[in-house]
């Protein structure tokens, strides 16, 4: 596992651990047991996991996500710390780190973020770039339930253009912060947004990321 990836990784089961099996998330209100069950599905069986993206698939997802659950939530810990299996394409260096630095770095920040006396983590400028970079290349995807234009900017200036459109509103942050809002969790986020009182409004409530 390449050193982002595994970094996060580590956090994430480390914080799971830390909050117990039934501490809240930011994640479509998953328990801590849950969003363990989640990762662990996401990385161990294939077979299901397609239903995240494909929604014929999605009952089967639920039973086996369910099923995982059920586990023993030390277990769910270690299956996340261990990682994938030898044959899981999450297993290769360059697929886990394309793949997992920011799912991991965000539902860190979904159990972080979720307890009452969280506090803001301030990342190093090399993983700061590493999350910008991949916040350049999937912002369309992500903005794209915008119901407003949407440009991500980080305070030195660098933009993403995430949804066209009009009126535009403009989120600032650092590329942590600008991670989580334009991954759906716009009110756990420290971002500053500048454009009209309206289209703000709608912007928050939209059902941003994938």
């Amino acid at each position: 596992m390449s050193t982002h990836a595994k970094r996060e990784r580590l956090l994430l089961a480390d914080l799971l651990e830390s909050a117990g099996p039934d501490a809240p998330t930011l994640c479509e209100n998953w328990t801590t047991r849950q969003l363990a069950a989640h990762v662990v599905v996401r990385e161990r069986r294939a077979d299901a996991a397609g239903g995240l993206v494909i929604k014929p698939l999605a009952a089967r997802l639920e039973r086996v996500q369910a099923e995982f659950a059920a586990k023993p939530y030390e277990e769910l810990l270690q299956l996340i710390r261990t990682g994938p299996p030898g044959m899981s394409p999450f297993a290769f260096k360059q697929i886990d780190e394309a793949s997992n630095t920011v799912e991991f770095y965000v539902h860190a920040e979904d159990v972080r973020r979720a307890q009452p006396d969280w506090t803001p983590r301030e990342l190093d400028p090399v993983f700061a770039d590493a999350l910008w970079k991949r916040l350049e290349k999937a912002a369309r995807l992500l903005g794209r339930k915008s119901p407003v234009g949407l440009v991500l900017r980080r305070p030195d200036g660098q933009t993403a253009v995430a949804h066209r459109g009009t009126p535009v509103v403009t989120a600032t942050g650092e590329p942590g912060e600008l991670t989580m809002f334009a991954f759906g969790r716009q009110e756990a986020a420290d971002v500053e947004l500048d454009g009209d009182k309206e289209a703000v409004a709608r912007l928050l409530e939209a059902k941003l990321g994938v």
